[in-house]
């Protein structure tokens, strides 16, 4: 929810439209409730201002009436982002292969792009046909990072069963996997629970390789709306 609610705010208030995705479209789709209510006794959602950010979020009519993913023209657009998440409800998204030829359509423009959390999922999982590999091979990214993964599935686990573990392998094991080079992922400091805000980015932190922004997590999500907005000036 915060990975779609704090870029919606940074770039809609700096004058951007966006422009909302779901598979077949038409609808408005529904941020995971746990997030709004609190993962596990009322702990670990997301903070007050992203949730009224996505309660502002529900009255855009871009939100309330997204695109199918099968009718995007990625020629129509200046920006691409690729927002997270977990539990069984991200499969339709991380697997889908009508999304990902969109996304390797739109890549091919050299416009900017952005991925954070499980996000970046869907990169490493768009395979170039030309090279045969993904697209993010030879480039430098981050994502969620395997410790952050690992610990919140231990600590929820007795609860939530599988809810942090979307698929049988980590993010980061999938995402490195896809790269040229393992020293081209970049997990930044270990953190787990400060986060950066609208106010500073001293806790954020995202990789930068030429248009492409990624970022590890909800607690990064307003120094990588920022970063990718200044990429969308420049392009």
């Amino acid at each position: 929810m915060t990975e779609v609610a704090v870029p919606w705010k940074v770039l809609t208030r700096a004058g951007h439209r966006v422009v909302f995705a779901t598979e077949r479209g038409g609808v408005a789709p529904a941020a995971d409730q746990r997030l709004l209510d609190g993962v596990i006794f009322g702990k670990l959602g997301a903070e007050d201002e992203a949730k009224a950010f996505y309660r502002s979020m529900l009255d855009d009519v871009a939100y309330r009436s997204p695109v199918a993913w099968v009718d995007i023209v990625a020629s129509d657009y200046d920006g691409l982002i690729l927002a997270g998440g977990h539990g069984p409800g991200m499969r339709q998204y991380l697997g889908s292969d009508v999304l990902r030829q969109k996304v390797l359509d739109f890549w091919k423009l050299d416009r900017p792009v952005g991925a954070i959390c499980h996000g970046v999922l869907v990169l490493a999982r768009t395979v170039d046909p030309l090279s045969g590999r993904s697209i993010l091979y030879g480039r430098k990214t981050t994502c969620l990072p395997k410790y952050m993964e690992r610990i919140a599935f231990l600590a929820t686990a007795w609860r939530l069963g599988r809810y942090y573990r979307t698929y049988p392998a980590y993010v980061q094991d999938e995402v490195v996997a896809a790269l040229n080079d393992r020293r081209d992922f970049d997990c930044g400091p270990r953190e787990l629970s400060k986060r950066g805000n609208d106010q500073s980015d001293q806790y954020a932190f995202c990789v930068q390789d030429a248009k492409y922004v990624s970022a590890r997590w909800p607690g990064d999500a307003y120094l990588f709306a920022k970063t990718f907005m200044n990429h969308l000036a420049l392009a």
